[in-house]
C-alpha cells in the first residue's frame, strides 16, 4: 500500500522539523495513540489503537528515525504488531519546503501488513490509511498554528 500527499502549515519550516521530531507534539497528533516513548534521537516507541472496519487492536511498535537530510528533508521506518490482529511495517519519506510565511509538508508512505487486518481488503484499508494520514495532517496543522 502506498500513500502521497502535501499539505501547507502556517508555520516556519525549522519550527515545523523540531515539532515533527517532538514526540508530546506527535503524541497529540496520532490517532488513536495512547503512548509515545523516545528512547533516543533516533527510535521511538509507540502504542496505537485502531479500528479498521469490524477490527480493533492495540499495536506496539518502533519507530526509528533517518535524519541525515535534515532539516529539509527525513525518513522513517517502524514496525508494530497486535498480536492475532496483525502485523504492520513500513516507511515514509518526509520533505520541507518554504513557501513565503508558511511550510510545505510532502510525504509519501508505504506499508506492509498481514493477519486479520489483511484479509479485511485493500480498498477498507486504503481508505483508512488514507483518513488516518488526513487527521494526523489535520492535527498537527491545528498544532502548529496554535503554536
Amino acid at each position: 500500500m502506498k500513500l502521497a500527499d502535501e499539505i501547507i502549515i502556517s508555520a516556519p519550516k525549522d519550527q515545523v522539523y523540531a515539532s515533527l521530531n517532538d514526540p508530546e507534539v506527535l503524541k497529540q497528533c496520532i490517532p488513536g495513540c495512547e503512548e509515545l516513548i523516545q528512547h533516543s534521537d533516533t527510535e521511538l516507541a509507540a502504542k496505537v489503537v485502531l479500528k479498521v472496519g469490524p477490527v480493533k487492536a492495540r499495536f506496539r511498535g518502533e519507530v526509528t528515525l533517518d535524519k541525515s537530510g535534515a532539516p529539509d528533508a527525513f525518513s522513517l521506518s517502524g514496525q508494530g504488531s497486535s498480536g492475532a490482529a496483525g502485523y504492520a511495517k513500513g516507511g515514509a519519506d518526509v520533505t520541507l519546503t518554504v513557501d513565503g510565511d508558511t511550510t510545505i509538508l510532502k510525504y509519501e508512505a508505504k506499508a506492509q501488513i498481514s493477519g486479520k487486518i489483511a484479509q479485511l481488503g485493500s480498498r477498507l484499508i486504503q481508505s483508512t490509511a488514507k483518513k488516518l494520514a488526513g487527521q494526523f495532517c489535520t492535527s498537527f496543522a491545528k498544532v502548529m498554528e496554535d503554536a
